[in-house]
């Protein structure tokens, strides 16, 4: 009876604690009605950012853009929707009992907001690069596999899984071009690397906050832009997958692990994971080296071995087994420039960085806010491994710096350093979270204190994604202009360019053998020639002799010249001079934003 009534006395006490806690939460004096603000606050600055964001897009004038891409363009509306949803997000972190449906929710409007505006805004496909990968999957669906006659793209032969996988896509749904989907690569491999994310960040931590704070940090330093339609981004989303498939294995998971040998891999896993590797080695040539590297620093600690070893040693030798045999042609002609590199790794590291002096004083700025906002999170990154103890026992650290290491040995034109902070900001962005999202007494206050950071980051990536978009965007009559120059083009004819930034100039690049497209700028030997666009035109042409040439001059090329730097600033105005002027040249093709011009060679020429 004694017991009896002790609990029934507990309970009562029990209820009557809870009663007042509810009646001090309704109570506006004891700050329940502040709660209660900032609850509806969370629920209605999502909705509310997402429809201003909707109504900002409704008007924008693409054609204003200049030096500094969509920032001059984008109305006040969608900057006010951008900074609403970074506070939404703020408050629901500062909430204990916010659940993870509204962390997804904003983290999702994050990534509309940054990787959907420009698939809402253009008409066509944005980005050269993704251009050429569309026509490289038309070729390899036309011959069902290896293209023939591709000396400039046999690259893509060697590696050609991505796009492989793609032709399976198009058979299987009977669709006739990727370019339809292509256009939303962006959000769309945005979206599909939250899921390795979340493993990633869950396998060192059951705190809701660092977990979802980690990944806003992410998408708000994510400024390297290899998520357009690319072998490297599904390379990239595969090597994410596979790693966080090894740490959700390791010991210091926070995950749990069912079973006496809770630490050894599945069978099935494993072979997925195998799976995954030879997916990423057939695909890409520099992921599948960063995947050995990132697994023989997650090697170094002696407990995680017995998850570590077997991985490393299966990608080694399906690696060395793609390299050694499908890409040999490739590897067999640029190993010499490979060895040179990497008895150089002072240069490897410089290449990137010094790059911008002949840019365009706007673009020499965005430069520096790229490389500052890689600098900062590095240095966080450090600060949070050497302040937050706990994150030591994790393996993030070594996620985080060893990417680096392959500076020593390439410089991937000039690329490498914004390549292995791409692969290491995933671990790094965690890092920033722990030193900034940490626990400690006045949640709400702290994190509301975090808000300016978070608005930092996010004009940081802004300035570097949107900032290059004058050249990155083309219009449909650059296009048409693009498309009327190869389907009138006789087999053998060769395409000149003041740039890359021409879209889809590398469609049917098979059926045109000994067609290709020349950047005028790389033929200049010097300043002096470049000045000199008469000669130096003619020297191209007439280095074919059999076909014709047609030089095409669309916006987005010339305002690659102009950003870049890559002629003396009258060449754009002389080259449009001469070149009606200059015999056999005859203007085919003409709209507003671009010109053909068709260079015919003398008849006994080809003799």
């Amino acid at each position: 009876m004694g017991d009896r009534a002790a609990v029934t006395a507990g309970r009562a006490r029990a209820w009557a604690e809870g009663s007042a806690r509810s009646a001090s939460a309704r109570s506006p004096g004891a700050g329940g009605w502040r709660l209660s603000t900032a609850r509806w606050a969370i629920r209605l600055a999502l909705p509310a950012a997402i429809g201003l964001w909707l109504l900002s897009l409704r008007r924008v004038n693409l054609r204003g853009m200049s030096d500094l891409g969509l920032l001059q363009v984008l109305p006040v509306l969608f900057w006010v929707a951008l900074g609403l949803l970074t506070l939404g997000f703020c408050l629901a972190l500062g909430d204990r009992r916010a659940g993870n449906g509204w962390f997804l929710a904003y983290v999702l409007g994050l990534i509309g907001m940054v990787h959907a505006t420009p698939s809402l805004l253009y008409p066509e496909l944005r980005y050269a690069w993704a251009w050429k990968h569309v026509a490289v999957v038309d070729a390899m669906l036309r011959h069902n596999g290896h293209v023939p006659y591709a000396p400039e793209f046999d690259i893509y032969d060697q590696w050609p899984g991505f796009l492989q996988l793609n032709v399976l896509f198009l058979h299987a749904t009977s669709l006739e071009s990727p370019l339809g989907y292509a256009e939303w690569a962006q959000p769309s491999f945005n979206v599909a690397l939250l899921g390795p994310l979340l493993l990633i960040y869950r396998s060192v931590t059951r705190d809701r906050r660092l977990i979802w704070g980690g990944v806003w940090v992410y998408y708000s330093c994510s400024w390297v832009a290899q998520d357009y339609f690319a072998p490297q981004a599904f390379a990239f989303l595969m090597f994410m997958t596979v790693i966080a498939l090894v740490l959700r294995q390791l010991p210091t998971s926070a995950l749990p692990h069912p079973g006496p040998g809770e630490r050894s891999w599945p069978p099935g896993r494993l072979i997925a994971v195998f799976a995954m590797v030879a997916v990423i080695a057939s695909s890409h040539q520099l992921t599948p080296v960063m995947l050995i590297t990132v697994l023989a620093a997650l090697s170094v600690p002696r407990r995680n071995r017995r998850v570590t070893v077997p991985v490393l040693v299966g990608t080694v030798a399906i690696t060395v087994a793609w390299d050694s045999t499908v890409a040999r042609p490739y590897l067999a002609e640029n190993i010499t420039g490979m060895l040179r590199e990497l008895i150089n790794p002072e240069a490897n590291v410089t290449s990137g960085l010094y790059r911008v002096g002949t840019a365009a004083p706007a673009q020499v700025f965005i430069a520096w806010v790229d490389r500052t906002q890689t600098g900062v999170v590095l240095l966080l990154a450090a600060i949070a491994f050497v302040c937050v103890r706990w994150t030591r026992r994790t393996g993030l650290a070594l996620l985080a710096f060893s990417p680096f290491l392959l500076l020593a040995a390439n410089a991937y034109g000039g690329e490498m350093i914004f390549r292995a902070y791409l692969f290491a900001l995933p671990a790094a962005a965690f890092l920033v979270a722990t030193l900034i999202f940490g626990r400690g007494k006045r949640l709400r206050l702290r994190t509301l204190a975090v808000y300016p950071l978070l608005l930092v980051m996010l004009g940081s990536l802004v300035f570097a994604y949107y900032g290059k978009e004058a050249m990155n965007q083309f219009t449909s009559q650059e296009v048409a202009a693009c498309r009327y120059a190869v389907a009138t083009a006789p087999p053998g004819s060769q395409f000149v360019s003041l740039g890359g930034a021409v879209p889809g100039l590398d469609m049917h690049y098979d059926q045109h053998y000994r067609t290709q497209r020349i950047n005028l700028q790389g033929s200049f030997k010097d300043q002096r020639q470049a000045r000199d666009l008469r000669s130096a035109l003619l020297e191209v042409v007439e280095s074919n002799a059999t076909a014709p040439t047609f030089v095409i001059l669309n916006k987005a090329s010339l305002a690659d010249n102009y950003l870049n730097g890559l002629f003396p600033a009258e060449t754009i105005s002389r080259l449009r001079a001469v070149l009606p002027k200059m015999p056999r040249f005859t203007l085919v093709y003409r709209n507003d934003d671009a010109v053909v011009y068709r260079y015919d060679p003398p008849l006994d020429r080809g003799l």
